[in-house]
């Protein structure tokens, strides 16, 4: 298999470009993600924050339903300064008349759980003999994201979904699941307290 790293439209790298250059975008709260990166818009080692990493955010409203009724939102960059890591991501998005305007950042164990689920792809892409391209799932009924591989073309491969960290409850995050299994796993009603 080969990971087909996604390229983002023009206008969404250009409403994360334009937000790190955009003092009121890099507000008091806005900025709090950044605020241990930044220094005038620059990071530790001197360097200037930039985004990496791109994917395309997918919401899917019902965990039940199939992947195919899974909607495009926007796009999501994790946002690095120098060899550290990522210090934020930037959300943008998408509009109906398909223009791309910056949402807000963010912070938290997403970043380096999308980091370790785009290894874990990469390890996948050289072991197997099909093609995946990598977008992000949100399943917002139960505050569960994952790295949704998608298989673009017919036949026997199917699209696989990494669950980020922190999973959901019976979930193992970083776990490989062919997307059938988990779908059907977050579709399960949760036992009532108390009860195994």
């Amino acid at each position: 298999m080969t990971l087909q790293t996604p390229q983002p439209p023009p206008g969404a790298l250009s409403a994360v470009l334009g937000a790190l250059d955009c003092e009121s975008a890099l507000g008091p709260l806005a900025a709090l993600p950044l605020a241990f990166a930044t220094g005038d818009g620059e990071g530790e080692a001197g360097e200037r924050l930039h985004p990496t990493h791109p994917l395309a955010v997918h919401v899917l409203d019902e965990p039940g339903a199939p992947l195919a009724g899974a909607r495009r939102t926007g796009w999501r960059f994790l946002i690095e300064a120098g060899v550290g890591g990522p210090v934020a991501a930037a959300e943008v998005t998408e509009t109906a008349e398909q223009l791309h305007v910056f949402s807000h950042f963010t912070a938290g164990p997403y970043l380096d759980s999308t980091l370790r689920a785009l290894r874990q792809a990469h390890q996948i892409a050289i072991s197997a003999r099909t093609r995946h391209h990598p977008r992000l799932l949100s399943i917002p009924g139960h505050y569960a994201t994952a790295l949704w591989l998608h298989h673009p073309d017919p036949g026997p491969a199917v699209d696989l979904l990494i669950p980020l960290a922190p999973a959901p409850l019976g979930i193992t995050a970083h776990r490989v699941y062919p997307a059938g299994e988990l779908l059907a796993l977050l579709a399960r009603p949760l036992a009532p307290a108390g009860r195994s």
